[in-house]
């Protein structure tokens, strides 16, 4: 699939429109009026001045080609199809921001809102033999194209007539130039997209098998399955289960981080520290108050926009018996001086990667005393998980070290009805009951990165230098929880950093937060001075 940069002033307007709206737009055409006169398309579209729509490569796209060239060696012959997706809707005619998939991103190396109803294909090459671009030879597997949407600019009437693509609604966008620029990818018009799937695809000599990730834009994966069929591949079971195969694959390459994809996490964490101090400045004016928990989520969402793309899941702004709620995502909550404040945030930057952090805060300012000794078993835990994580542990061993102070501490306070020992047996687990989760997961273009990879790729499999993830070590004891004591009820701890595995063992990719007590304390009198100094 060669590239094909059409003139993208000259497409036939009615295709482009429709084509664009059959998903958004046309849902509501009767709540507003478009001029559709030829006198006022002719008057629209001239008397603009030259337009600046200057791009650069990405950084991203250095990187990309070895991630392009990986995945193909395991695909050899097949045509690989790694769509973007499309608007969400959130209601009615309103959808969701866009977006990519994360596989998407990944290969393409376009973060941000580029690019909806793109899809990136990897044509099957072979060997020794020109790449479709016209290229010399090359060892590749694949060569990749991205088809996209041309311009809708002051050259067509989707400049105006499609809310979707045209720049009159959605301001000026990378054209298939600017993206081939942009990502080093030749590009094609989406128009061409179907053709281009259909040719060749079949089981004989000199054809191709296709392989598409599935869940991303259901017309792809429903044209997808529509001309293997007629190619021979009538098995759906069998089509399905390969598609889930070269999913799988693409999720399990993401566990290896590059530099590039390290640099970005290191820029989300650092991004999401500054959203925790913006919290703490917010909070003394935040007791007390209705719905105070959305009050330091606000905070922490109005910088993720301003220093990233957005936040990169749910804020957790959980206050006193909310803090048990694992996922306490409504935010509703009062918060009062003295009880404990948990929240899990993270920023994810224009590039998609983002963080993912927890720190359990005294609303006061200072931890009271069982406060503190429960604080420093939770972060004791945390370190033992730590200590445990080298190159060739696995999860398990990080989870069974820091369920076992967990379950020291909880025997030392009188609450596990069991010994030690036994609770931590298969056929115990009693301890269970008070952190029922599982206290790492992989981490960078998704909160939960990777997800999509086998159990003994991900749970099983050994950690390796250039793994990104999360200890989330915690204690959650809800406040009908008649098994504890009173002064127990409705206390929740989290504390939860992001690590990366190098040769030499596992780095605190977010050492600069603080999580020790006297840190912590001295972090929250530093940002309430700091905000009652402004506000002077």
């Amino acid at each position: 699939m060669a590239e094909n940069q059409k003139n993208e002033g000259q497409q036939h307007p009615d295709e482009t429109t429709l084509a664009a709206e059959s998903q958004q737009t046309k849902r509501s055409h009767n709540r507003t009026l478009r001029p559709e006169s030829t006198t006022f398309e002719k008057f629209m579209l001239s008397g603009w001045g030259e337009e600046k729509n200057q791009v650069k490569p990405l950084e991203s796209a250095a990187f990309t080609p070895a991630r392009r060239s990986a995945l193909g060696k395991k695909f050899p012959g097949q045509r690989l199809i790694i769509p973007a997706g499309q608007h969400k809707v959130r209601n009615d005619d309103c959808d969701y921001a866009f977006r990519p998939d994360s596989a998407f991103a990944y290969y393409t190396g376009l973060g941000q809102d580029y690019e909806a109803g793109a899809v990136l294909v990897l044509e099957p090459v072979e060997a020794g033999t020109a790449a479709g671009d016209g290229s010399p030879a090359q060892s590749e597997t694949h060569q990749a194209t991205l088809y996209a949407h041309p311009r809708s600019d002051q050259t067509t009437s989707d400049y105006y007539r499609s809310a979707a693509y045209g720049e009159y609604w959605v301001g000026a966008r990378p054209g298939l130039k600017e993206l081939a620029i942009m990502t080093g990818i030749p590009t094609a018009d989406i128009a061409d997209f179907d053709h281009d799937l259909a040719a060749n695809v079949g089981t004989g000599d000199g054809h191709v098998d296709v392989r598409v990730i599935r869940n991303v834009d259901a017309d792809i994966t429903q044209e997808a399955d529509k001309v293997r069929t007629a190619g021979g591949f009538g098995d759906a079971a069998d089509i399905s289960e390969k598609d889930d195969a070269f999913y799988q694959e693409t999720s399990l390459q993401r566990m290896i981080k590059d530099s590039y994809e390290i640099n970005e996490m290191r820029k989300a964490i650092a991004a999401s520290k500054d959203g925790f101090t913006r919290m703490l400045a917010a909070l003394p004016s935040a007791l007390g108050k209705d719905r105070g928990e959305r009050i330091l989520e606000g905070e922490f969402n109005a910088n993720a926009r301003e220093e990233g793309n957005a936040e990169g899941y749910g804020t957790i702004v959980a206050s006193g018996a909310h803090a048990p709620t694992l996922h306490w995502m409504r935010n509703t909550g009062k918060i009062e001086s003295g009880d404990l404040l948990l929240i899990d945030a993270g920023v994810e930057v224009d590039s998609l990667y983002t963080a993912d952090i927890t720190r359990t805060f005294p609303t006061n300012g200072k931890f009271n005393d069982l406060q503190r000794e429960m604080y420093q078993v939770v972060l004791d835990a945390q370190q033992a998980g730590f200590e445990a994580a080298k190159p060739g542990a696995t999860y398990s061993v990080i989870h069974k070290e820091c369920m076992r102070v967990l379950a020291q501490a909880l025997h030392k306070w009188g609450i596990l009805p069991v010994s030690v020992e036994e609770s931590l047996s298969p056929q115990g687990q009693q301890h269970r009951r008070w952190h029922a989760c599982g206290v790492a997961h992989h981490l960078g273009l998704d909160v939960h990165d990777c997800s999509q990879a086998r159990f003994d790729d991900y749970q099983g499999a050994p950690l390796r230098p250039g793994m990104i993830f999360t200890i989330e070590p915690g204690l959650y004891f809800k406040d009908n929880d008649m098994l504890v004591p009173p002064e127990f009820r409705g206390v929740g701890i989290r504390i939860e950093d992001d690590v990366l595995m190098t040769e030499h063992g596992p780095e605190w990719l977010s050492i600069d937060i603080p999580k020790q007590i006297d840190d912590v304390e001295a972090w929250m009198a530093d940002s309430a001075a700091r905000q009652s100094s402004i506000r002077k």
